[in-house]
């Protein structure tokens, strides 16, 4: 806090016969009065909002200026439109320094004002004019002849001024000038674009594993930081974020490529089919059901998704590089696995957010068991959100055997044609001698569960660029799934209270 605001800010007292009837009613005015009118608001992802405020407004035949107090601190005044009937906008301002303590100081520099001292000990008030000066690191006032700083030293100052700066306001204001054909009271609108508003889903998950099954909920988590109150608005969410323009640094940017978007988390396979919902463009709209009061500096949650019995299961998982050698086992990564399409339940497009799962103990009381985030998903997508780390499931991955292998008898050379300065024209024989690896891959698994599991395991890094494309798997103890050519999976089971040992035997040329 300034010394300003530490002086005045609970003294502060604008009084005095100039002071103007606006002022008198900013200062008294209920808090939740407002004039704001028929307000709509949509938000989307990137903290981004467009606010569309409807007012019953008399306007002036010919040019008058209409003021809009109560809209967003962060307005952008660049994006403002203005609808009368009959009206059209000249201009534009907006006032956004507020009415403070700190502020009206400031404004007073070069300005008469009334300093006003009580004596603790007899409650004598004494009252003086002064000129303010400096208000730089303090308040430094003329008082007749003398110079004098005012000091926090507790001794009750009350500073009283004449009147309010014109440019001072006690809520956000934008004011407009407007050329009207014709006299009366009419709906006036504004459309602006503003930080600050933003929202995010959050979803709560309990997991029934005897059932397979998940209840999910999804709330919307509404922030407004905008430092103004928007009152019953209706209210619509957008999920995407639409690009912003960057004028300063369109010439650099034009002839670049967009940058790629990073995958989404959690994510197996992206859904094919389409929400029951609403679309504009490329994005998904969720609108609010009810009007609601978004208050500044407030976060507020609204339910979007109550869905029960969606199939789900535990998964154990674990990637592995190639040529890994454990020195010691590792936890695997306990995760869920759900699907969001309609046959299996949930059948819903889901904002980005985290979900939070959640499992009944023996006494049925939920208990937190992790979290993860999820990008913007379709309906029908797989999903696998990993929350920790096993506490009984462990794999050690070891390289058992290695040995070189021999190669076909052809391959021990390599033929070049050379062309010379003069354009004759040789051939060179060079011998290229090309080396095979047969490795066998040991990943013993432990279980310390009294049921069996089943282990999702990974093998990665089989993909060394196109010289290496030739690998194969000379034996498996369980078939695998090649899921490209870098990673083939195996599902293993490993028995209750018990230990598995895997393995697999690769050929190739690294």
């Amino acid at each position: 806090m300034t010394m300003v605001s530490q002086l005045f800010s609970p003294l502060f007292s604008p009084l005095g016969s100039a002071a103007s009837a606006q002022t008198s009613s900013a200062v008294l005015a209920d808090p939740d009065a407002t004039a704001q009118g028929d307000v709509s608001v949509t938000i989307y992802n990137n903290n981004q909002a467009l606010v569309q405020d409807v007012r019953q407004l008399p306007i002036a035949q010919g040019r008058s200026r209409i003021e809009f107090p109560d809209v967003s601190a962060q307005i952008r005044p660049e994006t403002l439109s203005f609808a009368a009937a009959g009206a059209g906008i000249v201009e534009q301002n907006f006032d956004f320094d507020l009415l403070t303590p700190t502020k009206l100081m400031e404004k007073a520099i070069g300005q008469t004002i009334t300093l006003v001292r009580t004596n603790p000990a007899t409650g004598t008030e004494t009252r003086e004019r002064a000129v303010v000066l400096s208000t730089a690191g303090g308040v430094v006032v003329q008082i007749g002849d003398r110079i004098e700083v005012l000091r926090d030293d507790g001794l009750p100052v009350r500073a009283v001024f004449d009147r309010v700066p014109p440019n001072l306001r006690a809520r956000p204001t934008l004011s407009v000038m407007v050329d009207s054909v014709r006299s009366g009271t009419r709906p006036a609108s504004i459309r602006y674009l503003t930080p600050g508003l933003g929202w995010s889903a959050d979803y709560v998950a309990l997991f029934d594993e005897a059932k397979g099954a998940i209840d999910m909920q999804g709330w919307v988590t509404l922030t407004n930081n905008t430092g103004t109150t928007f009152h019953n608005a209706d209210t619509l969410l957008v999920a995407g974020s639409p690009g912003q323009a960057n004028a300063g640094n369109y010439s650099r940017r034009r002839m670049a490529a967009p940058p790629s978007p990073p995958p989404p988390p959690g994510m197996v396979r992206p859904g094919t089919e389409t929400a029951n919902r609403e679309q504009v463009g490329d994005f998904y709209l969720y609108p609010i059901a009810e009007r609601t009061t978004i208050a500044n500096a407030q976060t507020k949650q609204v339910s979007f998704l109550d869905v029960q019995g969606v199939a789900a299961r535990r998964v154990y998982a674990r990637s592995i590089d190639w040529l890994q050698n454990d020195e010691r086992p590792q936890a695997v990564s306990s995760a869920l696995s759900f699907a969001t399409s309609r046959s299996a339940g949930l059948g819903d497009a889901l904002p980005a957010g985290t979900v939070r799962f959640y499992q009944r103990d023996a006494q049925g009381t939920p208990q937190f068991i992790g979290e993860s985030g999820i990008g913007h998903t379709p309906v029908g997508s797989e999903l696998m959100l990993r929350t920790g780390d096993a506490f009984d499931v462990y794999v050690q991955a070891e390289v058992e055997k290695r040995e070189k292998i021999a190669g076909a008898e052809w391959q021990k050379t390599a033929r070049y044609r050379v062309i010379a300065e003069d354009g004759s024209v040789s051939q060179v024989e060079a011998e290229r001698p090309t080396e095979y690896y047969r490795t066998t891959m040991r990943y013993t698994m432990t279980n310390a569960k009294p049921v069996a599991v089943e282990v999702d395991l990974v093998q990665q890094g089989l993909d060394r660029g196109w010289w290496g494309n030739d690998y194969r798997i000379v034996s498996e103890d369980v078939p695998g799934r090649q899921l490209n050519t870098d990673r083939r999976k195996w599902l293993v089971p490993v028995p209750a209270n018990g230990t598995r040992e895997f393995r697999v035997t690769y050929e190739a040329r690294y």
